[in-house]
């Protein structure tokens, strides 16, 4: 490692090594698996011996997937690419079509990459991606051990990346984590989550634990409560099939916005290696407080999204998706209140809520604070006190802004709220970014700190699996319960308004 002479240190590119693709013919490959891989190229991360094999049922060969690649790459990338190197990587990218449950295709695999580990001098380093459904995850696992891919060889590594959702509810969280243990050590298993890669996520360690200012306020004496929304404008789109088996509780909670309250609400790890901070990462879900039947009732609110009309353009329920029952249970939006039992945090309530069809796209974390006594301002024109508020904005600008009071200009004493804003963007430049770079080096590297852990994952299923419970023994009465872009059921203001409190206004 070495110095920029900006106090940023530059890292050096990852070691010789070979990406193996499962589902490789899918959106997520062209649209940010290639991108980022280009980027990487572009920061001078990229292994100079590298090599990429895809494996998909669609019937494709090599020939046929780079030019495929080809033709997609100026939609989805990022950045300028270098034509040579764009060339270059295209020559190193091969393609192997075959059924996921066939030994035959796993054997043929393995034949392609130690072709590509001769041809390309990647030595022996393979990382594979499970780009592809759920239910494959299993299946390709067992048949790379069966194949003896699975096992590094002398001297070298292997690793698997695994994409959400891992499990639908605690059993099969359980079961899926058994049966990838049988064929993989625990520190070849790297579970994704795109939204640690995104800049903002990544600095909100450094924000509490780089600053002096900052954590020794951060607990239940300075800070009142704590929101995280991750809202979407549009709807499922093409993905009803799959939402209708997922809902938004599946989808977002256990993965997306669990990790944000473990990042919000961790105690600070004794380094940044992977071990420390996920460790911090479990013990937050592991001090979360359990729900009764009758807290889920009182605590979660669902939704699911009627039509409304966006201007001129009319937006249709949730139902009259595409490949949606028209008498779906499913939900598109869920709010709930947790709080954690630990002595930073108790007494703090942590609202979180996500939605599709919601008013805006907005990813963010608010951190409102405590009011100050109000004595001091007690013979004064000023009526009320407003709160100060740390606003960590994730998408779609990512950036930092901090609320608090200054008096109005002028001979009578009256209080004006204030912003102090900063923005990545404007304050380091645009810088390409996918979402996936970072976690794609960290994975070549073997940097685990932005994965998740299997006891982490167990443990965010059984903190849901009550309310999974409740809602499996009580179908939703009042569906479609909010128009299409709106900020959800009049039940989730509710749910804060019984504590004297209401979801930040998202302008």
């Amino acid at each position: 490692m070495n110095h920029d002479g900006q106090g940023r240190t530059a890292a050096h590119p990852a070691g010789p090594c070979v990406m193996v693709i499962f589902g490789a013919s899918g959106d997520l490959t062209r649209r940010k698996l290639f991108p980022a891989l280009c980027n990487l190229a572009a920061a001078n991360l990229l292994p100079a011996h590298f090599g990429v094999v895809g494996m998909a049922f669609d019937p494709l060969n090599t020939e046929s997937f780079r030019q495929q690649l080809d033709d997609e790459i100026k939609q989805f990338a990022t950045s300028q690419i270098d034509p040579e190197f764009w060339k270059s990587l295209l020559a190193r990218t091969f393609y192997i079509q075959g059924d996921f449950k066939d030994p035959g295709a796993f054997q043929k695999l393995k034949q392609q990459i130690e072709d590509v580990e001769r041809d390309n001098k990647t030595e022996g380093n393979r990382f594979f991606y499970m780009a592809t459904a759920p239910m494959f995850f299993s299946e390709i696992i067992r048949q790379l051990g069966e194949v003896g891919l699975a096992q590094p060889l002398p001297g070298r590594w292997t690793r698997v990346i695994i994409e959400k959702p891992f499990g639908q509810d605690l059993e099969s969280a359980r079961v899926l984590n058994a049966e990838i243990r049988n064929v993989l050590s625990e520190s070849q298993i790297y579970r994704i989550d795109h939204y640690l890669g995104k800049e903002t996520v990544q600095n909100i360690m450094v924000f509490r634990f780089g600053n002096s200012i900052f954590e020794p306020i951060w607990n239940r004496s300075f800070i009142d409560s704590v929101q995280v929304t991750a809202a979407e404008s549009l709807g499922v789109e093409h993905r009803g099939a799959y939402y209708e088996h997922s809902g938004a509780l599946r989808d977002m909670v256990p993965n997306h916005l669990f990790q944000l309250v473990s990042l919000t609400a961790m105690e600070p790890p004794v380094s940044f290696e992977a071990d420390a901070v996920r460790q911090k990462h479990a013990e937050v879900l592991q001090s979360i407080q359990p729900w009764s039947p009758e807290d889920v009732l009182q605590n979660v609110v669902r939704g699911q999204y009627g039509e409304s009309v966006n201007g001129a353009h009319p937006l249709p329920a949730y139902r009259n998706e595409p490949a949606v029952s028209p008498t779906s249970n499913t939900e598109t939006f869920v709010a709930m209140k947790l709080m954690i039992d630990n002595w930073r945090w108790a007494g703090v309530p942590f609202y979180l809520r996500t939605g599709k069809r919601m008013a805006k796209q907005a990813t963010e974390i608010a951190i409102q604070f405590r009011r100050t006594p109000f004595v001091l301002f007690r013979n004064t024109p000023i009526t009320e006190l407003q709160a100060n508020r740390l606003l960590i904005r994730i998408q779609p600008e990512e950036g930092i802004s901090l609320r608090f009071g200054a008096k109005v200009p002028g001979p009578v004493m009256n209080l004006g709220l204030v912003n102090m804003d900063f923005d990545y963007r404007h304050y380091f430049g645009a810088a390409p970014n996918t979402g996936y770079e970072r976690l794609l080096y960290d994975c070549m590297i073997g940097d685990a700190t932005l994965f998740k852990r299997t006891d982490s994952v167990e443990t965010a299923w059984k903190v849901l699996q009550p309310v999974l419970d409740v809602w499996s023994a009580l179908p939703a009465r009042d569906f479609p319960n909010y128009p299409a872009c709106s900020w959800g059921p009049a039940k989730a203001d509710e749910l804060l308004a019984r504590d004297g409190r209401e979801w930040r206004e998202l302008e």
